[in-house]
């Protein structure tokens, strides 16, 4: 039986007698003795010593491609054995001293370890401890090839002329470049002194950031309010910022910051739509930075500065729901946190049903289920050819890298998950129950079990229309439930007629009314065209709508897809130009697979990635290796 499963049957049996027991969450407290879930990706021992700030003082050296500087740790003993050593996470980093204190001024040099390295997990540093010590510092040097960092060359910027590093530190590569308990319940605060080139503008997940785009190559940041260690960034290069709003603005490169601007003129409208169904935005600024196309996700929930792909940028603000789910994460992901990368699903699928929620307050409720259609029938389809294991939202990830939990399990069968409960208790009660879970768990991380726990107290009992069973359906067993939400949009329906009429050859290419599609509109058409459509209708449609060409990247991507299937010959430069130029997993993944399933493509596949690995994040590079079979790039 697991966890879940025990909880559940304990939970019912508490229920009959009107007495439910409290769930286990994260660094939560009990008899004054603090817990923590037991997190396979981290080798800390939080529950013996815990880091709670982090200090930072780093030269950021782009010749050498490494950073290199101290991580001064505070930490607090959780145990009454005043002997035990500090068990810290690290990745190919070079520990050259440790050294401990008792008033963080003076510090005494102390006796380290590095243990094995693991594949997925790095390497453990142990440190031994003074019984008084409260403070641990780390002389150290990141390698070059960090996985959470990544180093561009001027000619793989937008200008051209200045060098850019940029970290990506979910799930588990802050201890890459950072020295740490690097487990997303252990949060801290953290301040950093970063000196840098000083033509160069350093930006960070934290205040202190420059609105004037004031450069001196020295510069001090802090962040007040306890996060997990994934949420710790950086990056440097030629940036600009320009406002959005009263507490909003974009950082990018100069050259782009004019289109950045345009497309997410909307955030300020944003913020105040979320404050208004779930409370006060607790994190001062939201920025956001526009980041080279290398960039390996859609986005980053960086607390104060959202880290954000150049590819949301089409022109027309229809790809802005990026925006919204990582503005989103402000309150489920960064305020409430998974305590273990395997309770993934409570930061994504809570914040993909509040982006929905956000898009139909800004944008209508049209645009909120184009999009719901759309992530459910991705999400279908990803479901075809996955294996059971990963159909589950509690996904067990023992023994493997939490990066193959990021499908789309927790942010669409996550968010269908909440929507059933929205549906089924009305949209006034699910609000008030969301808005006080995240006042009732701010600031803190929390496994699955304190979720059913609290949802089962605060919902359930006062809602009994749902079931603790159907619950443990939703999140203990694979695939989708047969009460799962139906998303329905008219303006689909509209499409998926003229489709037909297409197909039936009753109307030309040119008779396809797609003059005033939106992107979704656009979307839809493409995904619900046969596999096997062949390359002479791609021609027709190409030739009357010019997909190929397409900037929309979103779009484009879907056509290069079929592309790829249909041995669609007029898109194969399109392709490799895409494949070259941009690094989000999310389009870049799926190519490659798709190319890889036939002798000619894989020859295909293996020539465009010799000329675009070099370019890629080493998050996407590692996905793409496996897919090709090449070597591990870490």
């Amino acid at each position: 039986m697991t966890k879940l499963k025990t909880l559940i049957f304990f939970l019912s049996i508490a229920l009959m007698f009107g007495a439910i027991s409290a769930g286990v969450g994260n660094a939560q407290t009990s008899n004054n003795i603090q817990t923590f879930a037991e997190d396979f990706h981290s080798y800390a021992n939080p529950q013996a010593v815990s880091v709670t700030n982090v200090d930072l003082d780093w030269n950021v050296l782009f010749d050498q491609k490494m950073i290199k500087g101290t991580a001064t740790l505070s930490v607090a003993r959780n145990s009454i054995d005043k002997t035990a050593p500090l068990v810290l996470d690290t990745r190919d980093l070079k520990i050259e001293k440790a050294e401990t204190s008792v008033d963080g001024k003076t510090f005494k040099k102390t006796t380290f370890k590095l243990g094995a390295a693991d594949k997925f997990l790095g390497t453990p540093l142990t440190v031994q401890l003074p019984p008084d010590a409260k403070f641990v510092r780390i002389a150290y040097a990141t390698s070059p090839t960090a996985s959470g960092l990544q180093w561009l060359a001027p000619e793989q910027t937008a200008g051209k002329k200045m060098p850019f590093m940029f970290s990506q530190a979910q799930a588990i590569h802050a201890r890459s470049f950072i020295p740490l308990q690097d487990s997303p319940q252990i949060r801290v605060t953290y301040s950093a002194r970063v000196r840098t080139p000083k033509n160069l503008l350093a930006v960070m997940s934290a205040e202190g950031n420059s609105q004037n785009s004031a450069r001196g190559g020295d510069y001090k940041f802090k962040m007040t309010r306890p996060i997990p260690p994934y949420l710790i960034a950086i990056a440097v290069g030629d940036l600009q910022f320009q406002s959005l709003g009263r507490r909003t603005g974009v950082y990018t490169e100069p050259s782009m910051i004019e289109k950045s601007a345009f497309e997410l003129a909307d955030t300020e409208k944003m913020v105040e739509a979320t404050e208004k169904i779930y409370g006060a935005y607790r994190w001062g600024r939201y920025d956001l930075l526009v980041l080279p196309p290398s960039f390996p996700f859609g986005g980053m929930e960086n607390p104060l500065l959202t880290f954000a792909t150049p590819t949301i940028l089409a022109g027309d603000k229809s790809l802005v729901s990026l925006v919204a789910h990582e503005l989103a994460h402000s309150w489920s992901g960064n305020l409430v946190t998974n305590a273990t990368w395997r309770d993934f699903w409570l930061n994504e699928g809570f914040t993909t049903y509040l982006e929905r929620r956000i898009i139909e307050a800004v944008y209508g409720v049209n645009r909120r289920e184009m999009e719901a259609v759309l992530g459910r029938r991705s999400l279908e389809q990803e479901l075809f050819g996955m294996e059971t294991r990963d159909q589950i939202l509690h996904v067990d990830l023992k023994g493997r890298d939490p990066d193959e939990g990021f499908t789309g399990v927790p942010y669409e069968k996550g968010a269908l998950f909440l929507r059933h409960l929205e549906e089924t208790v009305g949209r006034e009660k699910f609000d008030k129950f969301v808005r006080e879970y995240f006042d009732n768990f701010a600031f803190q991380s929390i496994t699955t079990e304190t979720f059913v726990d609290y949802l089962n107290k605060n919902l359930i009992a006062q809602n009994p229309q749902i079931s603790l069973t159907d619950v443990s359906e939703w999140i203990e067993k694979a695939g989708l439930p047969k009460n799962a939400p139906q998303p329905q949009s008219d303006a689909f329906a509209k499409v998926e007629a003229q489709t037909s009429r297409w197909l039936k050859n009753e109307i030309t290419a040119s008779g396809i009314a797609a003059k005033d599609w939106t992107t979704q509109e656009w979307l839809h058409f493409l995904t619900k065209l046969p596999a096997n459509i062949g390359a002479e209708r791609m021609l027709e449609l190409d030739k009357t709508f010019s997909l190929t060409k397409s900037g929309n990247s979103e779009i484009a991507f879907q056509w290069l897809l079929m592309g790829i299937k249909n041995d669609y010959a007029a898109a194969d430069s399109r392709l490799e130009e895409f494949l070259t130029t941009i690094g989000r997993r999310k389009f870049v993944k799926p190519l490659y697979e798709e190319l890889a399933k036939t002798s000619a493509g894989k020859k295909r596949a293996d020539t465009i990635y010799a000329k675009a690995r070099a370019g890629y994040h080493p998050i996407t590079r590692a996905s793409v290796d496996t897919i090709l079979k090449r070597e591990a790039s870490r």
